[in-house]
């Protein structure tokens, strides 16, 4: 019995050490970034480098909306967020649904090249949509950074998955009552696939806001930029200010942060059933 606590006891000690030193890699940058936007520059290229700043520069925060039109370029992040988001739930549920639950002619062939645009690189996109972006005039401007975004394979492949799952006798029940095919669609298989459509939420979200490549492109203008891409234009090409870029990465980030603590347990579940049910 000793022997066996003495086991269970080691055991549970190591457990605690690899995950408190996991703990540290994660936080650890963030901890960095967060001390070197208190820093000032000389302390952010002193070698050997300092931990903690000498003087708590405060002021690096209101440098930030000196340097950049940080406010136009966080609504710009929010409202492309939220535009991406909405059409991706609107367009990718309805295309879902019609592959798992409507039979016609081409269907898993029609799905399997939707499927394809997957192993695509998004790279080899960027020519092609600025190209259509800047003959539809669309260069800086909001629906320029919204549009290419409002539909995605992987969100209708995802949603798929949980239409499929869908009991067949709920729909031929709601048929004998009278419902058409967008009735059943609107209130009985959406309520139904909220999982999945707070996956796609979340994870339209966290890849809008993180977004920069094609945000880069699309935009020259820092106020129709949003903040990806304006935080971008902070690192120069011989010279960075550092203690600059990360007070503005900081406050880029903090709604996320602030977003996954408020509502964490929704983060994990939906996280968790693009797992499930991929």
């Amino acid at each position: 019995m000793a022997g066996g606590r003495s086991t269970r006891r080691a055991g549970t000690a190591a457990t605690h050490v690899v995950l408190i030193a996991g703990a540290v890699v994660m936080v650890g940058p963030f901890l960095w970034e967060v001390l070197t936007s208190l820093k000032t520059f000389s302390e952010t290229t002193h070698l050997p480098l300092t931990f903690l700043p000498h003087r708590w520069q405060w002021s690096n925060y209101v440098r930030v909306f000196e340097q950049l039109p940080f406010r136009q370029m966080f609504l710009n992040t929010v409202l492309m967020a939220a535009g991406r988001t909405l059409a991706q739930l609107v367009f990718c549920s309805m295309a879902a649904y019609a592959f798992a639950r409507m039979r016609f002619r081409g269907n898993n062939l029609l799905f399997g090249l939707f499927l394809s645009v997957l192993m695509v690189p998004s790279q080899l996109f960027l020519i092609p949509q600025y190209v259509i972006i800047q003959d539809l005039g669309w260069v800086n401007t909001l629906q320029g950074l919204i549009v290419p975004g409002m539909f995605s394979a992987f969100g209708t492949f995802l949603l798929r998955q949980f239409f499929l799952a869908l009991p067949h006798d709920v729909e031929e029940a709601a048929r004998l009552d009278g419902a058409n095919a967008f009735q059943i669609f609107l209130r009985i298989a959406l309520p139904l696939a909220r999982p999945g459509l707070l996956a796609l939420t979340i994870l339209t979200v966290l890849w809008s806001w993180n977004d920069l490549m094609y945000p880069l492109v699309v935009t020259t203008d820092p106020s129709a930029m949003p903040l990806s891409a304006g935080l971008a234009t902070l690192q120069g090409e011989h010279f960075t200010d550092y203690s600059l870029l990360m007070a503005g990465s900081i406050m880029a980030t903090a709604p996320m942060i602030v977003a996954f603590v408020v509502l964490q347990r929704h983060f994990i579940q939906g996280i968790a059933f693009t797992g499930a049910k991929g």
